[in-house]
């Protein structure tokens, strides 16, 4: 549970709001065990297939492109920016930043229905 104040009303009152808690992570080598158990391809070939991956996917959306992987989802590229008053003056230096957006798939937003949740303290 995480305590949240909200100062828009007076008196200011916090509100308790549920919180995710990570139980460790899992990196490329442990992704790599992963797929090498479920399938007849070496640790060392699911290490390389994933790397490659990645980079296709970092050129793809370099290009311009939506990279939808079906039982995953999709990624893109969206721009951050300042507005400019004319479209003369809309150019680069409006830019901010660009971040990747991920949008799952459905098998993957199914995934959230099967979670279970306990309180933690």
């Amino acid at each position: 549970m995480v305590p949240k104040k909200n100062n828009l009303v007076s008196p200011p009152e916090i509100k308790y709001y549920p919180c995710a808690v990570h139980d460790g992570e899992d990196d490329l080598d442990s992704l790599a065990d992963i797929v090498a158990s479920q399938s007849t391809i070496s640790k060392a070939d699911c290490y390389g297939v994933i790397i490659a991956l990645t980079k296709a996917i970092g050129e793809s959306l370099s290009d311009g492109r939506i990279v939808r992987i079906d039982s995953l989802g999709s990624f893109q590229i969206t721009l951050q920016g300042f507005p400019a008053d004319t479209l003369e003056e809309l150019g680069k230096a409006n830019i901010k930043g660009a971040k990747i957006i991920y949008k799952p798939s459905l098998n993957m937003k199914n995934k959230l229905k099967v979670l279970t949740y306990k309180r933690v303290r």
